[in-house]
């Protein structure tokens, strides 16, 4: 039975944990972190010298972070607690090939960022936010125009995240949904306050490590219940399932092959508005930024690839196992299939972990949902923050900011972003706006500013009045071809026919490519010929200011911006070469030489073909686990080293 046709309303499910245990996770772990967080900043502090009450080391680490490091931060803001609970809805909704284009929508896209992240570096060294960038080149109404495209981009995809994740942990623990929309915010706010940037990259890769191992676990266990037994079994209660579960679209209706008009559908929504996810969230420049520049290529490089198999083998093994075990009496919801609302709010995943492991399974999804929900909630905290702070503060209210006014004005955006995005969140949800929707409409509103973001980087004859009013006149396409074709499909405009497949992928389209046409042709009737040294010219980086009577008058005539390290043109344009061929490659891979011909050849899996593509996913999901939760021990390994022996020496002495 299609989703869109289930009926919305079934008897409530008991939650499989007390409400006890919710409130000790969202509220005692987030706490935990937070002092954890307080014991290792003061740890840096005394044996590295990483004083987090600077503004540089708050904001952007000193720019010194390692390629282990930032791959893990890589992969940890794509683990969203929406990711975990789509990729398993989007295989339950379409098929096996919805696991396959989730993953691919995203890999292509991190990759590519490596090169917009290297190209940023070089061009501009000292900054802190893409926002920068708009300001020199185009001035103030270009950079208040896109501060509010960036703030809205980050306050939409934190909506997404908390809604995917306080239903999932309302179900689990029957705690009030309200509660945990307002209180998981809470302990992300009190460590990134206490850590800033580095705080960020360390329980990213925390918050990943424990993530991947879940995953692992998870899927191991689905395919070893007492109920599916082996993959072979998986594929046979798949098989079973396909009487109950056509797919209006996919070859012969079948839930097993990668012929799948709406999988495709979906897959080019999820690309095309994870341009808009990364290109307009500051996050994702703050974390380039911030790593050393021999680190953001292959850090990108190492975790869009590693980041493939999350989605591909979680859908697949859990999505599949949603499918075939939901007629069966473990189920939480049996007799009764999942209702429409269950499986847009991503509810498919819990139940499936609730149905072979038991309250274990509950548990294991709960944290899972916690640490991706809190990890990237910290990214968009800080993001927002960095905007607050460089580009309205610093730039329209305190020109001559102390390095203490700065992360003053820190700590006030990250706990005004944390209260607004809960709010925000809690008014969506009493709207009837959940999980699903928000996923599919998202690149509508975040798209129109990718390209104009893109050119500014990489095209100099890109002009003022292009740069803002292509981005403005695409908002107005891409909204106007969204609701246009969703009355046209529906006869109605209303929460359910603006979330349709169709509306959203024609409106994302629309959103990000009409504002390439507008501005190519505004800046070829009047162009602009940017000198990309003008970037250079520019002194952003905030002065601690608190050794200027020690230094020698040599010392002060060397700016604090040399201690950024900026390597030599041509290192970088090879690494921009790198990065460039690295996205052409997987984007031919992942998107095109792999799943284009099985959506040609009109292919239902067999058993054999389908084992061998779970166990190809299971071991690229080990794979993961290796690259970025060990690899970042090993590359750190001299840092590690450093501070266990510096803290052996402060404890004897």
């Amino acid at each position: 039975m299609a989703i869109s046709y289930r009926s919305d309303e079934g008897p409530e499910i008991p939650s499989p944990l007390p409400q006890s245990v919710g409130y000790g996770v969202v509220v005692a772990a987030g706490l935990a972190f937070a002092f954890g967080m307080i014991g290792v900043t003061a740890i840096l502090k005394k044996t590295l010298h990483e004083d987090n009450s600077k503004a540089e080391t708050f904001m952007v680490a000193n720019r010194r972070v390692r390629t282990g490091l930032v791959a893990s931060a890589v992969v940890s803001s794509w683990l969203w607690s929406t990711a975990l609970l789509s990729c398993v809805f989007v295989t339950y909704s379409y098929g096996i090939s919805g696991a396959f284009w989730y993953g691919a929508g995203c890999s292509t896209i991190i990759v590519f960022f490596g090169y917009l992240g290297v190209v940023c570096k070089s061009r501009i060294p000292e900054a802190h936010t893409i926002l920068e960038v708009i300001r020199i080149r185009y001035g103030t109404v270009a950079h208040l125009s896109f501060t509010f495209l960036a703030v809205v981009n980050n306050l939409l995809n934190t909506i997404n995240m908390i809604l995917g994740a306080s239903a999932a942990i309302s179900f689990l623990t029957g705690m009030h949904i309200m509660a945990s929309t307002f209180l998981l915010p809470l302990g992300v706010v009190l460590y990134t306050l206490v850590g800033g940037i580095k705080a960020t990259f360390l329980t990213d890769y925390i918050h990943t490590f424990i993530i991947l191992i879940l995953c692992c676990w998870l899927t191991a266990k689905v395919i070893a219940s007492e109920y599916v037994g082996s993959i072979g079994g998986l594929y046979d209660l798949v098989v079973a399932a396909e009487e109950s579960h056509v797919i209006e679209g996919n070859y012969k209706g079948s839930l097993l092959t990668m012929t799948s008009q709406q999988g495709i559908f979906f897959a080019i929504i999820l690309l095309v508005s994870n341009f808009g996810a990364v290109c307009m969230d500051t996050g994702y420049f703050l974390k380039a930024f911030a790593a050393s520049p021999n680190a953001v290529v292959p850090g990108y490089v190492v975790g869009g690839i590693s980041y493939f198999s999350v989605p591909w083998c979680l859908g697949t093994v859990v999505g599949m196992a949603s499918l075939g075990l939901e007629a069966l009496p473990i189920f939480p919801t049996y007799p009764r299939a999942m209702t429409a609302t269950e499986v847009t709010n991503g509810l498919a995943l819990p139940y499936v972990a609730v149905a072979v492991a038991g309250k274990g399974g509950a548990v294991a999804v709960l944290l899972m949902t916690f640490m991706a929900v809190t990890s990237t909630l910290s990214a968009q905290i800080i993001a927002v923050s960095s905007i607050l702070t460089f580009d309205i503060y610093r730039v329209y209210f305190n020109r001559e900011s102390s390095n203490e006014q700065v992360i003053r004005w820190g700590h006030i955006g990250v706990v005004l972003f944390g209260v607004v995005a809960a709010a925000f969140t809690a008014m969506f949800h009493y709207i009837g706006v959940d999980m699903g929707w928000t996923l599919y409409m998202l690149g509508v509103l975040t798209c129109p500013g990718v390209i104009p973001v893109i050119f500014t980087i990489i095209w100099r004859k890109q002009s003022k009045i292009a740069v803002i009013t292509s981005a403005f006149l695409g908002m107005g396409t891409g909204l106007g071809v969204w609701l246009g074709t969703a009355y046209a499909f529906s006869g109605e405009v209303s929460v359910a026919s603006t979330g349709g497949t169709l509306p959203c992928m024609y409106g994302t389209v629309a959103s990000l490519f009409s504002p390439m046409l507008y501005s190519i042709i505004i800046s070829l009737i009047r162009p602009d010929n940017y000198d990309w040294n003008d970037f250079k010219e520019e002194k952003l980086v905030i002065d601690s200011g608190e050794n200027e009577q020690q230094q020698s008058s040599q010392d002060k005539s060397v700016t604090s911006s040399s201690t950024i390290e900026i390597p030599q043109d041509d290192t970088q344009r090879r690494w921009a070469r790198y990065a460039l061929w690295w996205a052409i490659a997987t984007f031919l891979g992942h998107w095109v030489l792999w799943p284009l011909p099985m959506y040609a050849a009109n292919y239902v899996f067999s058993k054999t073909f389908f084992t061998a593509w779970t166990v190809v996913s299971l071991i690229w999901l080990w794979w993961t686990l290796l690259a970025v939760g060990f690899y970042p021990i090993w590359d750190g390994r001299e840092q590690i080293g450093a501070v266990l022996r510096n803290t052996w020496k402060l404890w004897r002495s």
